[in-house]
């Protein structure tokens, strides 16, 4: 929206085109985020509050928990709201890339919405039946990679890329849609899942971001592309507004959602922003490299298949509880120790992630 103003300015004042430069737009972006989060959040958190729109916690959770009933959720609206203003002001309103990652990510927090106002309602922590959340993620997911599979114009858009091998390019065909579906619902429901400690997901969520709008400016420019040998997408490098969108709303939100937290984010926000993550991934043509720097959400979500599968095939359980987040507090972790170590770990992993960029 700005974008195209200031393309009008610029004809008549010559400064106003520096907000031509990529770069530059995505700094404005976090900044422009980051502000409005800190700026709205006290109201929105008061909102939540007067009308009562608390926690509902687990009774069979760590009782450390039990004290957070109450504390005002659905936060993660306020990131949606942020990231959707922002990436409209600075973003380019004509990029295919832009709205479909806008797109998926407000209509999963359409269903995060729908999972947290029946949790609500019912004083609970017993959302949306399982069938219908998945039935309608995969609605949304299955949606978004058909349109980017019949919308694709070049080879590499649907071909798999495998780190660590600059020559392995694997041709998808249909069989993109197949992936890049699990990849969208996993990651959403993987960051959900990990979403159960105050500031423990949003972080994580926030450095995986910073990572995939890095990769999105290069996989968009045909320069370093060709330079690191990775895919070159045009215009996927907007994508990097979005991601500097992302980072300033998740800062932003973290401001209030640190320990001891004042506001959750909910799953409006967490089933939103994984299937942010998962969507941006897989336009840049990075899904393998997103399993390595997601590796936080990849260990919680696979915690609690293994404790399920134990415990259905066995009668055993695995770990004291799972997301593995709760094991490690039930061992004794206090929870900002838990928090701070896992933010490690993720802080890790991205490196990681990001290292296979150049290890070609």
């Amino acid at each position: 929206m700005l974008l195209w103003l200031t393309e009008y300015l610029a004809q008549y004042v010559s400064g106003f085109s520096v907000f031509q430069y990529l770069t530059f737009r995505t700094m404005v972006s976090v900044v422009t985020a980051l502000g409005t989060s800190l700026l709205i959040g006290p109201y929105v958190i008061d909102r939540l509050t007067h009308y009562q729109i608390g926690q509902s916690v687990r009774s069979d959770g760590p009782e450390s928990h039990l004290s957070k009933a109450g504390t005002p959720t659905m936060g993660g609206a306020l990131i949606l709201i942020v990231i959707l203003i922002t990436t409209l002001l600075w973003g380019d309103l004509g990029n295919r890339y832009v709205w479909a990652v806008l797109l998926v990510t407000m209509a999963f927090g359409v269903i995060g919405w729908i999972d947290d106002y029946l949790k609500i309602s019912r004083k609970n922590s017993r959302g949306l039946i399982a069938r219908w959340k998945y039935l309608l993620q995969s609605i949304v997911g299955l949606a978004a990679m058909v349109f980017l599979y019949v919308n694709a114009e070049y080879d590499a858009e649907t071909a798999l890329i495998v780190p660590f091998f600059k020559e392995v390019v694997i041709p998808m065909g249909i069989w993109y849609v197949v992936l890049g579906y699990f990849v969208i619902v996993g990651t959403s429901n993987a960051v959900n899942l990990t979403d159960g400690l105050d500031g423990l997901a949003i972080l994580p969520t926030v450095m995986v971001g910073a990572a995939l709008g890095l990769i999105a400016y290069l996989v968009g420019h045909a320069e370093f592309s060709q330079y690191l040998q990775i895919p070159f997408i045009p215009d996927a490098g907007e994508l990097s507004i979005f991601c500097g969108s992302l980072i300033g709303a998740g800062l932003g939100f973290l401001w209030f959602n640190t320990y001891p937290a004042q506001v959750f984010m909910g799953d409006v926000g967490a089933l939103a922003l994984g299937a942010a993550l998962g969507i941006v991934a897989i336009i840049v043509r990075h899904e393998i490299v997103l399993f390595i720097m997601g590796g936080l959400f990849v260990l919680e979500a696979v915690s609690v298949m293994l404790q399920v599968a134990s415990y259905r095939l066995t009668g055993k359980r695995i770990f004291r509880m799972a997301p593995i987040h709760h094991h490690f507090e039930l061992k004794g972790w206090p929870e900002p120790r838990v928090i701070v170590r896992f933010w490690i770990i993720a802080l890790v992993l991205v490196l990681v992630g990001l290292s296979t960029l150049k290890l070609r």
